[in-house]
């Protein structure tokens, strides 16, 4: 089942803050301890929970708890905490997610803290633009990454079908899914997954047609057209037998643990480039990255390189200073960047790279080639998405569903995209 984050449960919650007086002795103990929040496989736990295990070796007598979901359950867990008032002091933070909430209070401004204690002085400008609203910077990137195609090698080589290159298409690309399913080397795996509710993957074939999912007013991007034809494609792979049936591709629930790939249903599916360390630790195949696919020999890619996620600290927080600290700990510690790797993606500090490139593991050093090598395939980073946006996600997902199933055409499922987030942007 999938889960909407509405605003209304966002902003909804009368549970009021005890104050300090009340608190008493408390309150200063509160200041010594750190409740965090992230999204994430049990892999990127591990590494958390080590990093938070050498701040309090390092920091004695504060104590750092954390907590972890998946992706499709996380936004509402949080969305509940925060209207609840009860909301973690480091809270996991993504780029289509962070004007909505800055806009709304709930995350601390963090530059009155640079250079002293945040010191991001060697990050790369775009990133801290990335993670700042209207002059005010709420997000730390924890790394850098960009959208990919996860490849099963050993599934590709078994039914005899190349990998694809930077240069294929989609049609291409679909034709070699429908080989690996015909060979039918492994019982009840195909070709490829079923991107077609996949955000990163719809964003970049509309801007390898020259659109955008939002532009920088917060208007939607894209027309009726686009979405038709974008569910049209994948209702043609779908029948071609190029992809998984929409029955299997319900299973995945937008984490690693029940991407098709993982499951072992296809032989190809749609990631980012910081999860394929954690993708190879699921799978016993070899696996390997590749761009998304091309409209055309010819077309621009549609790739950016942007941050991964980031680490805001909650406005509601007793503990702002000790979250600052543990943040710029968490991206500038040598000792912390080597246990985090580049799961994350890869690191913002310039430094921090050098630290972890001298000792990347192969898989790590995939992904970091990944990134650096997209050449003619990024372009400039896309603006914040607007408040909303996160349910113009699900929305794309959901009619994705429906049409797979055969219970919309792609051209009604277009049609729906464009009305329902148009409706969704108009109420602001």
């Amino acid at each position: 089942m999938t889960l909407r984050v509405s605003r209304r449960n966002f902003v909804a919650g009368s549970a009021a803050l005890l104050s300090l007086s009340a608190l008493g002795t408390s309150a200063l103990a509160q200041e010594t301890r750190l409740r965090l929040l992230w999204w994430g496989s049990q892999p990127r736990a591990d590494r958390t929970n080590k990093v938070s295990q050498l701040y309090q070796t390092k920091n004695p007598g504060t104590s750092i708890t954390g907590e972890f979901l998946g992706w499709g359950d996380y936004w509402p867990r949080l969305a509940t905490q925060v209207a609840g008032r009860n909301a973690p002091d480091v809270i996991q933070m993504d780029y289509r997610y962070i004007v909505q909430y800055a806009r709304r209070g709930a995350l601390a401004p963090l530059e009155s803290y640079m250079p002293a204690k945040l010191n991001l002085d060697d990050f790369d400008k775009a990133q801290i633009e990335g993670g700042s609203v209207d002059g005010h910077l709420y997000g730390v990137s924890l790394g850098a990454n960009s959208a990919a195609t996860v490849l099963n090698t050993t599934a590709f080589k078994e039914a005899g079908v190349d990998l694809p290159t930077q240069a294929t298409t989609w049609d291409e690309f679909a034709r070699m899914g429908a080989e690996i399913t015909k060979a039918g080397k492994r019982k009840g795996m195909f070709g490829l997954a079923d991107g077609s509710g996949g955000e990163p993957l719809f964003e970049n074939w509309l801007r390898q047609r020259g659109k955008a999912l939002y532009t920088a007013d917060g208007k939607i991007g894209f027309g009726v057209d686009d979405a038709s034809e974008w569910y049209d494609m994948w209702a043609k792979f779908r029948a071609a037998g190029a992809c998984v049936p929409a029955d299997i591709q319900a299973l995945d629930k937008n984490d690693i643990e029940t991407n098709t790939v993982s499951l072992g249903k296809a032989a190809a599916g749609f990631a980012h480039s910081n999860q394929f360390v954690a993708y190879q630790a699921m799978n016993k195949d070899k696996l390997a990255l590749t761009n998304y696919m091309r409209i055309k020999p010819d077309s621009k890619g549609g790739h950016y390189r942007k941050p991964s996620m980031f680490f805001s600290v909650s406005a509601q927080s007793k503990s702002i200073d000790l979250a600052v600290d543990y943040i710029n700990f968490f991206v500038k510690n040598p000792e912390a960047v080597l246990l985090l790797d580049v799961e994350r993606g890869i690191p913002e500090s310039a430094a921090m790279r050098e630290v972890v490139a001298a000792k990347l593991d192969d898989n790590g050093k995939l992904a970091l080639a990944y990134v650096s090598g997209l050449g003619d395939l990024a372009g400039k980073l896309p603006p914040p998405p607007p408040a909303g946006a996160g349910e113009g996600e699900l929305m794309l997902r959901n009619i994705a569903e429906q049409v797979g199933f055969g219970q919309l055409s792609p051209s009604d499922g277009g049609k729906q995209l464009v009305t329902e987030i148009t409706q969704i942007l108009a109420r602001g």
